[in-house]
Order: C-alpha cells, then sequence, then structure tokens
C-alpha cells in the first residue's frame, strides 16, 4: 500500500510503498526482546518514529536512476575532466545494521554530455540510502553515471567511517576506510587517474 511519509525533524516529503503499520509493530517487539517496555512514556510514539526513519534511510531502493537524473543531460563540447568532490553520504552496513559516512569524490571525462552537477549528488544518495557496503556503493554510482552519460571515463573514491567499527568490535575510532572505482580511461591511463587523485586531494 503507498502512503506518504513526512519526517518529523526533516521536513522531507517522499511516497514509500513500505508498510510501515507492521515496521511499527516489529519495533515494538524488538524492544521488547531488549528487555524494554514500549508502554513507558519517552517509547510510546518510538516505534512509529523508528518505521519513518528506516522509510527515509531505505528509500535508495525505491528510487529511479531515470527519474533522479530527469533529463538533466546537456551537450558539451569539450572533454575536459569534470570533478566534483566532498559529496557528503550517510549509509547504513548491511552487516551490523549501523550505519556508515563520510565523502565521495566523483570525476569523469565527458564524450559530448555532461550531468547537472547536483544530480551526482542525487546520484551518490541513492545509492548510499541503502542497505550497503563501501566497495559496492563506490561501484554503483560509477555504473550509473557510465550508464547514463557514457563518457570516456569514470572515477569515484569513496571516504568512510564505520560505526561498526567505532562502537563495538575493535571500537577503533579513527579507522577510515578508502574505496575507489575506476572505468575508461581512469582505469586504462596512469596519468588521467593520477591528475583526478590529486584534484580530490
Amino acid at each position: 500500500m503507498k502512503r506518504v511519509i513526512e519526517m518529523d525533524d526533516t521536513g522531507l516529503v517522499f511516497d514509500t510503498e513500505l508498510d510501515t503499520d507492521r515496521m511499527a509493530g516489529l519495533g515494538r517487539e524488538w524492544l521488547q526482546l531488549m528487555g524494554e517496555n514500549p508502554e513507558r512514556e519517552g517509547l510510546l510514539k518510538t516505534p512509529e518514529r523508528m518505521a519513518r526513519a528506516w522509510a527515509f534511510l531505505t528509500r535508495g531502493y525505491r528510487q529511479d536512476l531515470d527519474e533522479i537524473v530527469n533529463g538533466a543531460i546537456f551537450h558539451a563540447e569539450g572533454s575536459e575532466m569534470v570533478v566534483v568532490k566532498g559529496i557528503e553520504f550517510y549509509s547504513m552496513c548491511e552487516h551490523h545494521l549501523l550505519p556508515f559516512f563520510g565523502k565521495v569524490h566523483v570525476g569523469y571525462i565527458p564524450n559530448q554530455k555532461i550531468l547537472g552537477l547536483s544530480k551526482l549528488a542525487r546520484v551518490t544518495d541513492m545509492f548510499a540510502r541503502r542497505l550497503q557496503v563501501q566497495e559496492r556503493l563506490a561501484g554503483q554510482i560509477a555504473e550509473a553515471i557510465d550508464q547514463v552519460l557514457e563518457p570516456q571515463g569514470v572515477a569515484v573514491v569513496v571516504e568512510g567511517l564505520h560505526l561498526c567499527m567505532m562502537m563495538r568490535g575493535v571500537e577503533k575510532q579513527h579507522a577510515e576506510t578508502t574505496t575507489s572505482a575506476m572505468r575508461g580511461v581512469f582505469k586504462e591511463s596512469g596519468v588521467t587517474r593520477g591528475e583526478f587523485l590529486s584534484l580530490i586531494r
């Protein structure tokens, strides 16, 4: 059943096909299994809030690449490298359902087509707002840009901090993970790859 969800703390409104009533029921059961009382004052509305939050955090499953791009592809004469660095992202680790977050740096060399700059951030969000691993995230962003623009090459670098390493397990607070995905000339040419890496640093 399709319903409209509005995030209380962000003002964002979006459509979802998630059964948020059932999710809230499962959230109530989850609180009980932890030893909590979902009927106490502070937790009365927590299951409903949790359901809305998870609908928002996983909205990437219900987004479409064509809708994200929305025709924002333009003709370009040149073939100079386009780089957008420092795109913030927030995602959920599929192994522990804990957040990981950081920055994405994207570069591509046009082949007569360029993409509206904000769309690179929206493409990043579409894949980040799913249960993820960082290695896959880099590849999915690169593949999407390659599919939309058919450029000479695409490069994506993702830098992330993982709460599954910070809050539990080894509990290391400053271990940053870097992953990359290179396509086309960025993979074939060390000079092109080096130029991109120097620009994002």
